[in-house]
C-alpha cells in the first residue's frame, strides 16, 4: 500500500488557513532563504493528492506548481482540468487506493485541505505527518483537522527547528 504524507504548515494554535481560507499569513516564510526540507521532501514523493478547494486556491496562484507529479483530486463537484498529470475523482481516500497502487506509486503527499485529512485518517491511510508549525498565531480559521473522535498514536521521529522561529514536528502512525 502507498505511504500518504501529510505534509503542512499550520499556525502555532493549529490552523492552515484563516477562515475564508487564505493562506497569504504564510508569505513572510516564503520569502525566506530557508527551504524547509521541502526540496528533499518533494523529491522523495511521486504523486499528489488533494481536494478540490485545495486544487482552486492552487490555480488561482497562477503556474501548476507539480508538473511532474501525478495528482487525484477528490471532488463531489464536476470540475475541469487543464493539467494532463491531474485526474478528478468522486470515490472514497480508500477507494483509490488500488487505483495508485496499480500506477505504482508509493509514497504520495496529501496536500492541505482540513476535509480531505480527516478523510484519510479516518480509513487509517496517513502514514506519516510533517507538520511545520509557523510562529503565528491565527485566532480561527481552517484546522489541522475536522473534529473527529479517533484518537490516533503517533511515535515523534524528528524535529527540525529554524532561525525564523519555525519548527518542523515530524511522526509515523503506530500501527
Amino acid at each position: 500500500m502507498p505511504e500518504f504524507i501529510y505534509y503542512v504548515a499550520a499556525s502555532l494554535d493549529g490552523y492552515i488557513a484563516t477562515p475564508e481560507g487564505d493562506v497569504n499569513w504564510l508569505s513572510p516564510f516564503e520569502s525566506s532563504d530557508q527551504d524547509y526540507g521541502y526540496s528533499k521532501f518533494y523529491e522523495s514523493v511521486e504523486a499528489t493528492v488533494m481536494g478540490s478547494r485545495t486544487y482552486e486556491q492552487i490555480l488561482s496562484f497562477g503556474e501548476w506548481p507539480y508538473p511532474e507529479k501525478s495528482c487525484c483530486v477528490f471532488s463531489q463537484r464536476h470540475l475541469k482540468t487543464k493539467q494532463p498529470e491531474v485526474t478528478l475523482t468522486n470515490k472514497s481516500p480508500k477507494e483509490v487506493v488500488p487505483e495508485l497502487e496499480g500506477r505504482n506509486l508509493r509514497r504520495i503527499w496529501l496536500v492541505g485541505g482540513a476535509k480531505l485529512a480527516t478523510a484519510f485518517r479516518k480509513e487509517g491511510l496517513i502514514t506519516e505527518y510533517i507538520i511545520s508549525v509557523m510562529p503565528v498565531i491565527l485566532g480561527a480559521g481552517i484546522p489541522l483537522f475536522e473534529p473527529h473522535s479517533m484518537p490516533e498514536n503517533l511515535r515523534l521521529v524528528g524535529t527540525e527547528s529554524y532561525s525564523d522561529g519555525v519548527i518542523q514536528l515530524r511522526y509515523l502512525r503506530i500501527q
